[in-house]
């Protein structure tokens, strides 16, 4: 009896540590579910809409200015620097285009667990890790390239704007345009990456985006309105200020001292995306589907 009993026990063991699929098909099936939703597709595409028209919208706006203050009629001209505003024109969208971005990257987790793929997902891949970096991999080259290539369409975009005003001219190869197209392609994958972490944590898509933006958007206009100096330091801490530290990396200007050194900027803001994305693989491994 015991010899009939062992290799079915011997089986079953080997069964237990099947490891699953190679991590390169689960970063192909995970490509699979993300390009197959119209939903997705929708949103990469009003992301660079959003780009495009703002930048268009802006480069209005910079020949109006430039306009008024050529005529006088918008104070002292040293007030505005024209030459500092340029650079920015590309990536004028981004603190909007950021929201859909990172709000995608909490629906390519937290849609899983609301519609019950997560089971059928994680049976797959039992050890779980391989999913979210998967879903991490694709998340940086979403926020990223989405963000670059939406930069760039809308700096063609607003050049032949700024052509209809003497003087502008926006020039996408200079260092001072490319410094703000990187920087910030790089921080709105790091803005997808907390999305992607908060809705591994919450699980709700709803709840996680709310957070995403609360740390983006409120919590900064709430230290800026409570005075005191613990929170006017504080204020130097919150993603959206250590990025605007960053930005100033490369500039040729003085820097702005109400904010962080461009490297130590880096470090908050990586340290928020360790911190997240370490949670997310902790609790994704403790916790049930």
């Amino acid at each position: 009896m015991s010899t009939a009993v062992q290799p079915h026990r011997h089986a079953s063991v080997q069964a237990e540590r099947v490891p699953g699929p190679s991590f390169f098909r689960v970063l192909n099936s995970e490509r699979i579910k993300i390009l197959s939703l119209l939903s997705t597709r929708v949103l990469l595409l009003c992301a660079i809409a959003l780009m495009v028209g703002f930048a268009s919208l802006q480069a209005w706006g910079v020949g109006q200015l430039s306009q008024s203050l050529k005529s006088g009629g918008a104070g002292p001209r040293e007030a505005v620097n024209i030459g500092q505003l340029l650079p920015h024109l590309p990536v004028a969208g981004v603190t909007f285009s950021q929201l859909i971005i990172g709000s995608l990257a909490v629906l390519m987790i937290s849609g899983e667990f609301t519609t019950g793929m997560s089971r059928a997902t994680f049976a797959a891949v039992p050890t779980r890790w391989p999913v979210l970096t998967a879903k991490a991999v694709y998340t940086i080259v979403i926020g990223f390239v989405l963000t670059y290539v939406g930069g760039y369409l809308g700096g063609l975009v607003a050049q032949p704007i700024l052509g209809n005003y003497d003087g502008l001219h926006l020039d996408m190869a200079s260092w001072d345009v490319q410094r703000f197209m990187l920087l910030n392609a790089a921080y709105v994958a790091a803005v997808a990456l907390m999305g992607l972490a908060l809705g591994a944590l919450l699980r709700n898509s709803a709840g996680a985006i709310v957070t995403l933006v609360a740390l983006q958007f409120v919590l900064p206009i709430i230290f800026q309105l409570i005075p005191g100096d613990f929170f006017k330091e504080a204020r130097k801490y919150v993603p959206a200020n250590a990025a605007d530290a960053i930005f100033q990396a490369g500039s040729s200007a003085p820097l702005d001292t109400s904010y962080l050194e461009p490297w130590q900027g880096a470090l908050v803001l990586a340290a928020y995306v360790v911190v997240l994305l370490g949670a997310a693989f902790t609790t994704l491994r403790q916790r049930d589907v």
